[in-house]
């Protein structure tokens, strides 16, 4: 019996709602309260994954196959981060810092 191949679409809409659900119970299971900008980011991001399957529309913005961007996964480990208690990492110095111009 041949199967048909994997949507992968549809497998990333699941692993992002997962994702989000996870986030936000983790969240609430730790007690930490997350500021008013964290939860309807999880809330709009989830909504726009169940509905068109991925939350952005820029395709330069994340892989073709992602139903996120690399941004929103970035804010989404931030948050789970912060329900798990771990401080967040500090921002590095001198990454924008421009090079001496040599002659």
């Amino acid at each position: 019996m041949k199967r048909s191949p994997p949507d992968r679409k549809a497998q990333a809409k699941r692993a992002a709602l997962n994702a989000l659900k996870r986030a936000r119970r983790a969240a609430d299971k730790a007690g930490v309260a997350l500021s008013e900008w964290e939860g309807e980011f999880l809330g709009s991001v989830s909504e726009r994954v169940s509905t068109y399957g991925r939350a952005f529309a820029d395709p330069e913005k994340g892989a073709p196959g992602a139903a996120l961007s690399a941004r929103q996964g970035v804010k989404l480990k931030e948050i789970v981060a912060k329900a798990a208690g771990k401080p967040r990492a500090p921002l590095k110095r001198g990454a924008f810092r421009k090079r001496p111009e040599t002659e």
